[in-house]
């Protein structure tokens, strides 16, 4: 309970206290010891007074200030010990003090920010379990792994998003890419996020899903226009997943997904996909979902343009197909993992993109 009391107040400690109390001894010691055995004409335990500056930035308010009192004790007992002028004793602790004020001050203001670092991480993991549920994620029909890697890191969330919905229907997989990075494409994501979740329960068939996504963006778009926001485009990726052999996908500009079955990867043929969320109004036709196979024992992978659009620094684009290919027999966990470390390696450890990566398997009936 301490702890935690210390945790929400900004003190939490970055210096255990055996480590605090060691340290101050030991460096307390030397330079006294040195100052006393050297016999120098320049003193040199008057630069005890930097020790609570180093103490403020890496340890608590607390901390701080008791570095401070016993660097003005020290001052003033080694002063006296050496025989010292009552004005250079008086000056030194007089600095010494002054030293210690300041390094308080600064501590608590670092202790402040640091909490208001802490709370705004927070915030953004919430939001990022809002919009990324962690993986993995299991429905009755269907176990989903994979990764999710945001273009800045610290910011934790990105363009790309997924969701798993089960319905009375069957499970609903989304897997989607928003146009624009950052804050201002949270917003669009949140709305078909929201979207989805309703919609998989709720519609019977998978169009009906996709068309409830597509309402969701239009009026994402129409609020965006009128606070003179940039109105944006979603490419997605909607299954429909059942106890059959076959699967449903209705695709709206996104990448194909690809099967890896019997030690082969080979990319699915949905045909010519349709325009992405949001522009449903300029297309000739309506959406219409297509089926494929995935067999029992067969992997489904799902990812985002940060993956096929990833290049290496001579600007070479990744070569997905071939290394699905080369891993095609790996267990899906060891897949996603080898498609990351080689994903960092093909691009030099600095994407351009965020990375979605979604597997997919039937659950294994033996640990039902």
């Amino acid at each position: 309970m301490a702890e935690d009391a210390r945790h929400r107040g900004g003190d939490r400690p970055h210096l255990s206290t055996p480590a605090f109390a060691t340290g101050l001894i030991l460096i307390t010691a030397a330079i006294i010891v040195l100052d006393v055995t050297t016999g120098t004409a320049v003193r040199l335990f008057p630069l005890l007074i930097f020790l609570p500056a180093i103490i403020s930035g890496l340890g608590t308010v607390w901390q701080t200030a008791i570095a401070s009192v016993w660097v003005v004790t020290v001052e003033v007992g080694t002063g006296v010990y050496l025989g010292g002028e009552t004005d250079d004793i008086l000056l030194a602790t007089g600095f010494a003090t002054l030293f210690g004020i300041l390094s308080v001050a600064w501590c608590r203001y670092r202790v402040r920010r640091e909490e208001e670092v802490r709370r705004l991480r927070s915030a953004a993991s919430a939001l990022q379990r809002l919009i990324v549920r962690p993986l993995p994620l299991r429905t009755a029909d269907v176990v989903v792994d994979g990764l999710y890697q945001p273009l800045e890191e610290d910011t934790m969330v990105g363009g790309d998003m997924y969701e798993v919905a089960p319905s009375r229907h069957g499970t609903r997989v989304l897997i989607a890419d928003v146009q624009g990075k950052g804050l201002p494409a949270i917003g669009t994501a949140l709305a078909v996020l929201g979207s989805f979740k309703e919609a998989a329960y709720r519609e019977h068939t998978l169009t009906g899903v996709v068309a409830a996504l597509e309402n969701s963006v239009v009026r994402q778009n129409f609020f965006a226009t009128q606070t003179g926001d940039t109105e944006r485009l979603v490419t997605a990726l909607v299954l429909d997943i059942g106890k059959g052999a076959t699967i449903e996908a209705v695709n709206c500009g996104h990448i194909a997904p690809y099967v890896i079955a019997h030690g082969e990867a080979r990319q699915v043929d949905l045909g010519e996909p349709a325009v992405p969320l949001g522009l449903a109004d300029l297309a000739g036709k309506p959406r219409t979902g297509t089926r494929f196979s995935f067999p029992p024992e067969a992997t489904l992978l799902l990812c985002t343009d940060g993956v096929t659009e990833a290049r290496d620094p001579g600007g070479a684009f990744y070569p997905l197909g071939r290394r699905l290919r080369a891993w095609a027999a790996d267990p899906p966990a060891d897949l996603t993992r080898a498609l990351g470390a080689d994903l960092r390696a093909f691009t030099g450890d600095t994407p351009r993109d965020d990375i979605a990566v979604l597997t997919l398997r039937r659950p294994d009936p033996a640990h039902e």
